[in-house]
């Protein structure tokens, strides 16, 4: 049965407007702000998603011109060494089609202000712990406190009878005497720089531990502490590196005590495992210990660089001139040889290394690292692998041998801080019981290929980008059932080469995670 309206239609509309209710109130003023920054942050939003489209569409343009311009004998030598490695190297590079679809500004601005706000409240946790311990030991343990349980003995009052005398009782810091000559003060811990850090390990359950360190530029010491978390609810904030004062162990610095120019994001803290007996069972092994600094406070830094104004010394410029020499190293022909390759060869070298440290001490001989570049086609010449060599030596593993993973990183540079901390959120998201192994099973249920572009476009099946990524990855593994956290940031590694844009790596990891 078909109905039909009829009559005015100037009292249909007028029908209409009745149905909005007319003593609405206005908007307020913060969500008119609200609107107004929302706004503002999708125009900017847009405007660098489009720059950033631009910026990669010169640096493809400019790859391509550097590359025409390699001579044919290096092409057919490349190509003969590649014949058998082209399928799976396609197969890891679909991995890129991530960095290719549109940057969502406004989930990545909510996850951003979600961490940064997690983050400040972890690291408030930290320095509140850190503060209670050292100003709470100094004040009980100083020789005063004997002073005032002496007079408190000494006085008319007749002692608690049922109470056990006060030189044997417990003491806490409700019963001592709170100025001291000796103790610290909060003026003291104030003058602090405070920074991010994590172990040098391929073992993932010490790779992944979260470290915040302090140091105190009263007295040259330093103090790290480890943040954990238990379940959703839990945490505990635990001293990894008690606070005193440490030198350097190895390279040009070794036995000078640290200072201020010693920190910044991405210098390396080298300590002596046996000094720390409170450590892991698995970095105590070693006999030096590394700690990587991934983020600084920079404006604390800059304040206490001004305030107190150190000279530098000449082995910072010998370290410089160091840098540089393993820099021109890394840009010489080694990139034009791991373009399209990097997943396959780091990955590959990685497992081959692994396989010849039958000890297990991460350590090889000068002709282990001269026979792999060699199986691996890698074209280092003798004076730079002489001079790379020269430099490694002074980082303390002895005269013959050296670390094979400083080894990769001296001779083909390594991802920046801010994108290997992308890794490990996913790594940590997959291991979360803290084992430092992931199974393919587990990998394989929580990656999502449903956002690749070629998946919304219709070009691939969901299932053919996942198995691409399982089989590069399993291919890269020791074990074909399971990953170690060496081995998947050996991928991600070898992924990041091509990559220019921080970004575009990092969308490469939050779609297919979640993270």
């Amino acid at each position: 049965m078909d109905f039909q309206i009829t009559g005015n239609p100037e009292s249909l509309s007028n029908y209409e407007q009745d149905i909005i209710p007319e003593d609405l109130p206005a908007p307020t003023g913060k969500y008119k702000l609200k609107y107004q920054q929302y706004a503002t942050e999708m125009k900017e939003g847009y405007k660098q998603y489009i720059q950033r489209i631009a910026d990669k569409a010169k640096i493809t343009s400019m790859q391509d011109t550097s590359r025409n311009k390699v001579n044919e004998k290096h092409d057919q030598e490349e190509e003969a060494s590649v014949d058998d490695l082209v399928t799976l190297d396609r197969k890891a590079l679909l991995q890129q089609g991530y960095a290719d679809s549109p940057y969502h500004i406004r989930n990545s601005v909510r996850k951003s202000d979600a961490e940064t706000v997690a983050a400040e409240k972890k690291k408030q946790t930290v320095v509140e712990q850190m503060m209670l311990d050292h100003l709470s030991r100094a004040v009980i343990s100083d020789p005063e406190q004997g002073l005032n349980t002496e007079e408190q003995e000494s006085s008319p009052v007749p002692p608690d009878p049922e109470g056990a005398p006060l030189r044997v009782r417990r003491r806490t810091l409700h019963e001592t005497k709170i100025r001291t000559t000796s103790t610290l003060t909060v003026n003291d811990l104030a003058q602090k720089v405070e920074f991010d850090g994590r172990v040098l390990s391929r073992n993932g359950r010490d790779a992944c531990r979260e470290l915040i360190g302090f140091f105190f530029t009263h007295n040259q010491s330093l103090a790290v502490y480890e943040y954990r978390k238990f379940g959703k609810n839990r945490t505990n904030v635990l001293p990894f590196i008690t606070k005193d004062t440490y030198s350097h162990q190895c390279g040009r610095r070794k036995g000078k005590p640290y200072r201020l120019g010693d920190f910044y994001t991405g210098a390396t803290l080298t300590f002596l495992s046996c000094d720390h007996p409170s450590l892991p069972k698995s970095i105590k092994e070693n006999t030096l210990f590394r700690l990587r600094i991934t983020n600084i406070d920079q404006i604390a830094l800059n304040s206490l660089k001004t305030a107190f104004d150190e000279h530098e010394e000449d082995t910072l410029s010998q370290e410089a001139q160091d840098w540089l020499v393993l820099q021109a190293i890394q840009a010489d022909k080694l990139k034009e040889q791991l373009c399209k390759r990097g997943v396959r060869i780091l990955t590959g070298l990685g497992k081959y290394f692994h396989h010849l440290d039958k000890a297990g001490s991460g350590l090889l001989e000068k002709a282990d690292f001269q026979q792999a570049l060699k199986v691996f086609n890698l074209q280092v010449s003798e004076q730079d692998f002489e001079s790379s060599w020269l430099i490694l030596q002074g980082n303390g593993h002895g005269k013959n041998k050296v670390d094979y993973g400083e080894f990769k990183r001296a001779i083909f540079g390594e991802m920046n801080e801010y994108r290997k901390s992308f890794v490990r959120k996913a790594f940590m998201k997959l291991d979360f019981n803290k084992t430092g192994i992931v199974s393919v099973i587990d990998i394989r249920k929580c990656y999502c290929a449903k956002k690749h572009p070629s998946v919304i476009s219709g070009h691939s099946a969901e299932e053919e980008i996942k198995s691409s990524f399982l089989e590069t990855l399993r291919d890269a593994c020791s074990k074909s059932d399971e990953v170690s956290y060496g081995e998947f940031e050996d991928y991600y590694e070898g992924l990041s080469i091509e990559i220019a844009d921080d970004e575009d790596f990092v969308s490469i990891l939050r779609t297919p995670w979640g993270i």
